[in-house]
């Protein structure tokens, strides 16, 4: 056998070599292993809850339900609202993604439909984890990014419709009413409002004076209501409002116009007054979403897949962006919903996706 020597130089230039490579691949591996699900401790997670805004109080629901979740697991909720403004809540964000993301877990509530696919990119290029609630495009899908765990949504075509159903049942199947429509660049305002239409369609009695958008809010809702009213007179014999913040809003103009209990009102949302005026009979129904568990469930999930609980690719596919069960509140069951809280088991990583109705095409 023929035995070849390499020169001591060779031998030290070829060692040092194998030794950057093999620095270069544990360098790359190390950084991998850093943003990969699972890596986090409990304790290093941080959780961001992002809505609109607290005077609203299902928002407000959804910021303490994820402050619930937080102190369940020894965290905190950075809590933050952007005043239903896209420009603020972009700035919002990038500035938590230029900080440290890597075990960063946010539960967000995109403006409209146009706003989250810059959230989601931006969270996927930092690593950061990421569940969207009620508004994306139809076209943007979790299941084609890293980091964006879920998207959650309602059925507003089955909510439109349940409480279009009440309230024309309400008004005795014939009529005109009013619909305050929502934020027009949402799918829930799109959806909710297909729903009354589909709702109309059943009772042709019924008449749609007019429709016009108060973008969720209780203070608008007041002047468009008192404007149609004002319109439209004594034809007027319900108000649709694609939430209950415009229903309370509508609530306060016909106090205002002495019409308290002559017009029939309906929203969604299940907030804590408009449960109770659905108990007292001043509204004819709502739509529970439960609030308190969405502000919950997003930084659960996402926080189940940072501390490798879950992982992602055993997430089905049904479950990456999916429609969650929704109640219909009227008088003869407001009392089970007077009281909204969160029940810690919901938030356990072997639950979080209990509350599935299917998924979102």
């Amino acid at each position: 056998m023929k035995i070849t020597t390499r020169p001591a130089a060779t031998l030290l230039s070829l060692t040092l070599l194998a030794a950057a490579l093999a620095g270069c691949t544990e360098e790359q591996a190390g950084g991998a292993e850093a943003a990969s699900e699972g890596a986090c401790k409990p304790s290093d997670v941080k959780l961001v809850g992002q809505v609109r805004n607290e005077s609203n109080p299902y928002e407000a629901s959804w910021l303490a339900g994820g402050d619930a979740f937080a102190k369940s697991v020894g965290l905190t909720q950075e809590r933050l609202t952007y005043a239903g403004d896209s420009t603020k809540q972009q700035e919002q964000i990038n500035q938590i993604l230029a900080r440290d993301t890597e075990c960063l877990v946010m539960n967000v509530l995109p403006n409209g439909d146009s706003d989250t696919a810059p959230i989601v990119k931006g969270a996927d290029r930092a690593g950061a984890y990421l569940v969207t609630q009620w508004n994306k495009p139809a076209d943007l899908k979790p299941a084609e990014y890293k980091t964006w765990v879920s998207h959650i949504t309602y059925d507003g075509v089955e909510s439109g419709q349940q409480i279009g159903d009440a309230l024309i049942k309400t008004i005795g199947g014939s009529g005109g009413i009013i619909a305050l429509q929502g934020v027009l660049d949402t799918a829930a305002a799109k959806d909710r409002f297909a729903g009354l239409q589909a709702s109309l369609k059943k009772n042709p009695g019924v008449q749609l004076l007019d429709q016009q958008a108060a973008n969720f809010s209780r203070a608008e809702a007041l002047t468009v209501t008192k404007t149609l009213l004002t319109k439209h007179g004594d034809k007027v014999k319900g108000i649709w409002a694609a939430n209950d913040d415009m229903a309370l809003g509508a609530l306060e103009a016909l106090q205002q116009a002495g019409l308290t209990g002559k017009v029939a009102v309906v929203g969604i949302d299940a907030v804590p007054d408009a449960v109770r005026a659905v108990q007292n009979g001043t509204m004819a129904a709502t739509v529970s979403s439960d609030g308190t568990w969405q502000g919950g469930i997003g930084l659960a999930i996402g926080f189940c897949v940072a501390t490798g609980k879950l992982a992602v690719k055993d997430i089905a596919p049904d479950n990456r962006a999916f429609f969650a069960e929704q109640f219909l509140i009227t008088k003869d069951n407001a009392a089970d919903f007077a009281a909204p809280k969160t029940n810690p088991s919901d938030f356990e990583c072997g639950n979080v996706f209990n509350r599935v109705a299917g998924p979102l095409k």
